[in-house]
């Protein structure tokens, strides 16, 4: 227990740490991500106002945050406490962190690259993290949800039900966790929401 307290405390202070503000302020382009329609200190603000080296070491920094707690935590474990609890806090930590950010008095992003970094420690085990892919490009391109705060909803929504059926507690559980504060922190959000719209592929 004392492990995985460690692991979950780490993970959330990683997680803490917004590589999107660490990013543009090394650029000199704090300004410009502060001023984004949205605020979100996160990957795809990275890329749009701080440009690809940004945007790039703000992917790598949010997946690994994710990744790392997670996978160390597995293999101290032996991939045992995969039915267990404190795997699912372990999964959730760093996503917690990096949406109510310690560091950022709370005012942290959505969580999204943070998430696919957290799936991807759980590497051997490759089905969550393709499930969760597979959603996301479903409803960004398949049946594309605009804008993008009701498809990040849709997305994490569906995707929990499908966990549900497929894996065991610890991970459908830390998935639930995870999208709680997502979806709380989109509810938090300044971005507009207009409309949502749903578009097929085939009728663009």
């Amino acid at each position: 227990m004392t492990t995985a307290l460690f692991y979950i405390l780490a993970g959330y202070l990683s997680g803490s740490v917004l590589f999107a503000r660490l990013a543009t302020s090394l650029a000199g382009k704090t300004a410009a991500l502060e001023a984004s329609e949205d605020g979100n200190p996160g990957t795809s603000n990275a890329f749009r106002y701080g440009g690809f080296w940004c945007g790039a070491a703000t992917l790598l920094g949010d997946l690994g945050k994710g990744a790392w707690p997670v996978y160390c935590f597995r293999q101290l474990s032996g991939g045992a406490a995969l039915g267990a609890v404190p795997m699912s806090l372990v999964l959730f930590a760093p996503v917690l962190g990096h949406t109510f950010p310690l560091w950022h008095h709370f005012r942290g992003g959505k969580g999204i690259a943070v998430t696919f970094g957290c799936l991807i420690g759980l590497l051997p085990s490759w089905r969550p993290l393709v499930l969760f892919a597979l959603v996301f490009v479903f409803f960004s391109v398949v049946l594309r949800v605009d804008p993008h705060f009701y498809r990040t909803a849709v997305t994490y929504a569906v995707t929990l039900v499908l966990f549900l059926f497929r894996f065991p507690f610890a991970i459908w559980g830390g998935f639930a966790l995870i999208s709680g504060a997502v979806l709380l922190r989109l509810h938090l959000s300044k971005e507009q929401r207009t409309r949502p719209a749903v578009k097929l592929l085939w009728m663009r």
